[in-house]
């Protein structure tokens, strides 16, 4: 009986570094903290702390995508907790992790609602049946959408719900950010002196594996390689407005902005 409780137990709960935090196996529909004072001004603190690097102090959007505006698209405290305790596999956003408690989601949360804005104020322009037909002509060698597309670069379908507009143009435009994780350039020089240039997929103590231009995923025995570097140029090239121009790229970012990843229904 005693082995029977212990697996029990052990089935609801994470360990974590000596910690041990209970997992919630659905969070009820609304947020329990909304509305309270004392948490709203704690999810505050933990939001600037932990959150606003991506998404900025006023939580309109760096990097990630304009927080202010999610329940006005139609996602729901529910899914909204889900995203943060779950992360968004493949993308930038990661799981607040186990040390973070059910009851510190929901603060932030509740912080968030108190500046949501009561509907979408972004106005999106452009045409974005054309934007669709210039992703195909200018992106979809290296970008998937939605199952079709290249592996080269990220999967951009659900990039309207994970990039803020201004991030986007400054990717385009050529002004990098950081390199988002198994996309980082790398040039691999081998014993021989052969230089290979891909993005980096994996590695460890005995092997790296890249994916070079042809999306061939090349694997390379530590023993045979002399150097690993890192490049510092994106493999994305730059787009000014010779190569997109700024009508392009305006209907380009009215697709990009339909391309949410998930139905907001279940969400």
């Amino acid at each position: 009986m005693r082995r029977v409780r212990a697996a029990l137990v052990a089935a609801a709960m994470c360990l974590a570094g000596g910690g041990l935090v209970f997992a919630q196996a659905e969070p009820p529909a609304i947020n329990p903290l909304a509305g309270d004072s004392a948490a709203v001004q704690a999810g505050m603190g933990m939001f600037r702390s932990r959150c606003a690097d991506c998404h900025g102090m006023d939580a309109r959007g760096v990097r990630g995508p304009d927080l202010t505006q999610v329940w006005a698209s139609g996602r729901s405290d529910a899914g909204l907790f889900r995203t943060l305790r779950r992360g968004v596999p493949g993308t930038e956003m990661p799981s607040v992790g186990p040390r973070t408690s059910d009851d510190e989601v929901w603060k932030i949360l509740a912080y968030l609602k108190t500046i949501a804005a009561p509907t979408i104020t972004d106005v999106v322009t452009g045409n974005a049946a054309h934007g669709q037909q210039v992703f195909r002509a200018q992106c979809a060698g290296c970008h998937r959408v939605d199952g079709t597309g290249g592996r080269l670069g990220p999967d951009l379908s659900r990039i309207g719900a994970a990039r803020a507009r201004g991030a986007i143009v400054r990717r385009v435009r050529g002004a990098t950010e950081d390199f988002l994780e198994g996309y980082e350039p790398v040039i691999i020089t081998l014993t021989n002196g052969q230089t290979v240039r891909g993005v980096r997929k994996n590695g460890d103590l005995f092997s790296v594996q890249i994916m070079d231009g042809r999306e061939r995923i090349q694997g390379y025995l530590t023993k045979d390689v002399r150097a690993v570097t890192a490049g510092k140029a994106s493999a994305m090239p730059v787009f000014d407005v010779q190569r997109l121009s700024e009508s392009d790229l305006t209907d380009l970012l009215a697709w990009f902005a339909t391309l949410k990843g998930f139905d907001p229904s279940v969400q």
